[in-house]
């Protein structure tokens, strides 16, 4: 059961790793991302942040959507953290039972703009925003649990 999608630029950090596990219950985190399975550094890194007693699965996207439509994350309570709206975008087109996404960090860009504390969107990402929310899934912006959610269209 997938409890929350969250974007976040830095991934698994103390933030995302104690506050919103411990708030949400997952006991497993996916971390989707086409570039840390290959990458040593940040793997080590996103290891360094899990809290203990949760398991952590990295994998591409394209596993990561093999993995879901599999059926073998059921069993867990999945918390799913991906780098960017783009790939929060193909995982809830690939896989329709992703309900919420959570908007909680995404640097600025050249082109892009602020629509709330720390996530900044470029056009292209305001459009895939809107199909998501079209499609009614609810997309928020939230740092962390204690903050209050901001609905995504009331900033677009």
């Amino acid at each position: 059961m997938i409890l929350l999608t969250r974007v976040d630029h830095r991934l698994l950090h103390g933030q995302v790793a104690f506050s919103w596990t411990q708030t949400i219950g997952a006991d497993c985190i996916l971390i989707a991302n086409d570039d840390v399975p290959n990458n040593e550094i940040r793997k080590t890194t996103i290891k360094l942040a899990k809290p203990q007693g949760v398991k952590l699965v990295i994998k591409n996207i394209e596993n990561s959507i093999a993995a879901l439509t599999s059926g073998v994350t059921d069993k867990y309570k999945l918390f799913i953290v991906v780098e960017s709206i783009a790939d929060a975008y193909k995982l809830a087109e690939a896989y329709p039972e992703i309900k919420r996404i959570n908007l909680g960090g995404i640097k600025a860009k050249d082109g892009s703009r602020s629509i709330g504390k720390s996530v900044n969107v470029l056009p292209e990402e305001e459009e895939l925003l809107k199909e998501l929310v079209a499609k009614g899934i609810d997309v928020d912006i939230q740092q962390v649990p204690s903050e209050k959610k901001v609905k995504v269209t009331e900033v677009l």
